[in-house]
C-alpha cells in the first residue's frame, strides 16, 4: 500500500521506508509518481499543528494516505527555541542554522546545555481517519561539529555523549525523534490496516 510523504527529503524518506516497510506500506514522495504538491504555509505555533496541515494538504491533492511530520530542535537554555522555526533559525541552511545555535550558546558550560528533538507525525487517510503521534529525544548540545551522518543539527546534538553526526543511519533510528514517533505510528497503523 503506498503513502505519501509530504516531504521531498531523502533522509526522511528513508527512515520512514525503513520503519514502515514491514507493514507493507511503501512510503512515497509525490514526486516518485509524478505528482507536484504545491507549497503549504507551515504557520501553526506547534509541531503537531504544522504536521496537520501538510498531511491534510498531501492527502487531498493525491487522494493517497499522507504522512508528514514536523521535527525540530528544542534547547532549553535558550526558551525552547529554535522549535517550530529549527528549520528557517537563521534564514539559511543547516550549516547556518548549526553557526547561529553555537553563537547562541557560546560560553554555556555543558550542564546548561540540555536539548530535545521533537518529531510529530500525522497521517491522514482519503477517508478521514487521522493518525497523530510525536516522539522525543533528549541529549545535549556539543560545542563544534562532531561527525557527517544525518542532517539538520545532528553534528550538535549528543546522546550519550556521541554527536548524532556520528551514528548510522539504523543506530540512529533506535533512538531518534522521529525513530520513536515511527515506532508509535507502525503500532497504530498495525491495529488500523
Amino acid at each position: 500500500m503506498d503513502f505519501i510523504l509530504a516531504s521531498n527529503n531523502k533522509k526522511k524518506l528513508g527512515e520512514m521506508q525503513r520503519i514502515l516497510s514491514p507493514l507493507g506500506i511503501n512510503v512515497v514522495t509525490a514526486n516518485m509518481l509524478g505528482i507536484k504538491l504545491e507549497e503549504v504555509v507551515e504557520d501553526a505555533d506547534t509541531f503537531e499543528g504544522n504536521a496537520r496541515i501538510k498531511a491534510l494538504a498531501a492527502c487531498k491533492a493525491t487522494n493517497y494516505p499522507a504522512i508528514a511530520d514536523d521535527s525540530g530542535l528544542c534547547v532549553d537554555y535558550l526558551g525552547g527555541a529554535p522549535g517550530v522555526y529549527s528549520a528557517r533559525f537563521s534564514g539559511g541552511d543547516d550549516e547556518d542554522n548549526n553557526d547561529l545555535l553555537l553563537e547562541k550558546l557560546e560560553g554555556v558550560p555543558m550542564e546548561k546545555r540540555t536539548a530535545y528533538y521533537v518529531c510529530a507525525i500525522c497521517c491522514i487517510f482519503p477517508d478521514g481517519k487521522e493518525i497523530n503521534v510525536r516522539g522525543e529525544c533528549h541529549g545535549y548540545i556539543g560545542f563544534e561539529r562532531d561527525g557527517h551522518e544525518g542532517f539538520g543539527y545532528d553534528p550538535l546534538f549528543l546522546v550519550d555523549g556521541r554527536a548524532f553526526g556520528r551514528y548510522t543511519a539504523e543506530e540512529k533510528d533506535k533512538i531518534s525523534h522521529r525513530g520513536n514517533a515511527l515506532r508509535e505510528l507502525a503500532a497504530q497503523l498495525e491495529k488500523l490496516i
